[in-house]
C-alpha cells in the first residue's frame, strides 16, 4: 500500500479515534456552560428566573466561575465556585491557595432568581478574555433570538 492509500484509509479512523481527545475532557453532556482552555462555551446563556445553571470544566486547565460583583443585579445573590461571598474573597483565596479551583470534570451550579444580566469570569484566565454572561429574563426565547 502506498502512502496516499494508507492516508485515505487511516484518515477517518484517526479522526474518529482522536475525537474524544480534541474536546479536552469529559464525556458528560449534562451541563449548560462548558470550559475550554481559555473560554466559556457558550459565552452567553439566557434563562428564566429560578433556573439552575451548571458549569462543567471540560478542559484539563484549572478554572473558576466568579461573578463580577458590580456586574450582577443589586438584589441578586453573589456566586463563585468555592462558595465565596464576594469577588474579593474569591480573588484572595485563588491567589493564596487556589481556592475555588474547578479541575477537569468538576462542576458548579447556581440558581438565578433575579431578572437581569450576570457577568462572570475565570480568575486565572480573566486576562485572556475568559468571561461570560448569564441573562435572566421572563421570556428567554425572545431574548435569545434578539426580538
Amino acid at each position: 500500500m502506498d502512502r496516499r492509500q494508507f492516508l485515505r484509509a487511516a484518515g477517518p479512523a484517526a479522526v474518529a479515534g482522536l475525537a474524544g481527545c480534541l474536546g479536552g475532557g469529559s464525556a458528560d453532556t449534562d451541563y449548560d456552560v462548558g470550559m475550554s482552555a481559555k473560554a466559556f462555551r457558550p459565552v452567553q446563556i439566557t434563562v428564566e428566573p429560578g433556573t439552575t445553571v451548571r458549569w462543567l470544566n471540560t478542559s484539563k486547565q484549572g478554572h473558576s466561575v466568579t461573578a463580577y460583583e458590580d456586574d450582577i443585579p443589586d438584589e441578586a445573590d453573589y456566586f463563585a465556585s468555592g462558595g465565596f461571598d464576594t469577588e474579593q474573597a474569591a480573588r484572595d483565596n485563588w491567589g493564596n491557595s487556589s481556592g475555588g479551583t474547578m479541575y477537569e470534570g468538576d462542576d458548579f451550579t447556581h440558581t438565578f432568581e433575579t431578572v437581569g444580566e450576570y457577568a462572570y469570569f475565570c480568575i486565572p484566565h480573566e486576562r485572556a478574555g475568559m468571561v461570560g454572561t448569564v441573562v435572566v429574563t421572563e421570556n428567554p426565547d425572545t431574548a435569545a433570538s434578539g426580538e
